[in-house]
């Protein structure tokens, strides 16, 4: 990260956090890589079922992008220093003057040409069951004019759950859907698109 840019040092981290769920327990398996374009840069948005998304997620999409995370995320030790230094955009929920800004910065991020990763439920399923998706994203699609890359992860609920510390080892799956057009979905509402990825998602998670 001090050394090189990070589309030469995203590649370390996913061979480390590849060699990190390996050890961990997690048979990773992956499809619709095919449907990304590595010269292109996506908002991508998926389910969230686990703690461990931060590293499976990486792994799977072969893309170098920033997340938008939690704003306390950013105070911890070591990881809050690392994802700032990465280039994460930090956002808190509960102040909409700040969460705006925060998609201010992310539209320019996308504009700029790096994809970023924002999971839409914004925070951790409790049941397994995808919760409603927040609306910011969608705004934030149609303020950027950006193609939406879906995928949907499967495995990481049963894996371990928000609030425990047991884990199951076992597979996980990611598919990743094909890409979302920004020219299919400028002419729709915020809900209606909003709507349309739920779906997209809650069927690649299945």
């Amino acid at each position: 990260m001090f050394l090189f840019p990070p589309k030469s040092t995203i590649r370390v981290v996913r061979f480390l956090f590849l060699i990190l769920i390996r050890i961990v327990g997690i048979k990773l398996v992956v499809t619709g890589r095919q449907y990304i374009d590595p010269d292109h840069s996506y908002l991508i948005m998926g389910n969230h079922q686990s703690l461990f998304d931060i590293f499976v997620v990486p792994t799977a999409i072969p893309l170098c992008f920033v997340g938008v995370e939690a704003a306390h995320h950013f105070s911890l030790p070591v990881w809050g220093y690392l994802i700032r230094k990465w280039g994460n955009i930090p956002i808190q929920r509960s102040n909409l003057k700040s969460a705006i800004s925060s998609l201010e910065i992310a539209k320019k991020t996308l504009i700029s040409g790096r994809s970023i990763a924002i999971l839409p439920e914004g925070h951790r399923t409790l049941t397994g069951e995808m919760a409603p998706f927040k609306k910011g994203p969608f705004h934030l699609a149609k303020k950027a004019c950006a193609d939406i890359l879906p995928f949907g992860i499967n495995g990481l609920f049963d894996y371990n759950q928000k609030g425990h510390l047991i884990i199951n080892p076992g597979v996980v799956k990611v598919n990743i859907g094909k890409p979302i057009p920004y020219k299919t979905f400028k002419n729709l509402s915020v809900e209606e698109l909003r709507e349309n990825v739920f779906d997209r998602i809650s069927n690649l998670s299945q």
